[in-house]
């Protein structure tokens, strides 16, 4: 498409003979002139905030700390520990005194009869 702009210079025409929009054209004739070539650059690898092996073994050791005692612990955000246990898979949920206490009433209510 490059070589047609070069013969015709009609970046409308352009646009409508390869069904490309014209803020596309436009941005590919930047690229190309400070670049040299229109390939797409490469994505930058981010580091993460939280170290995955070190975030498993805190949990292993710790099950019972809430989220912002990890978040503390790593100097992150509740946020950032909700999405890397999420990601891990390992799930967090915790039951309340009165919850862990009426289901032992009813096993013990099971067993009797």
């Amino acid at each position: 498409m490059l070589e047609y702009l070069e013969e015709t210079k009609d970046k409308k025409k352009a646009s409508q003979l390869f069904k490309v929009g014209i803020a596309t054209i436009y941005r590919w004739i930047v690229r190309k002139t400070q670049t040299g070539n229109v390939a797409p650059s490469a994505k930058k690898a981010y580091k993460k905030k939280i170290d995955d092996q070190e975030l498993i073994a805190y949990v292993t050791q710790n099950p019972d700390h809430f989220l912002s005692e990890t978040a503390n612990h790593f100097g992150t955000t509740l946020q950032a520990i909700f999405y890397a246990l999420q990601r891990l898979k390992i799930t967090r949920k915790k039951r309340l005194l009165s919850i862990r206490k009426e289901a032992m009433r009813l096993e013990q209510s099971l067993y009797e009869k």
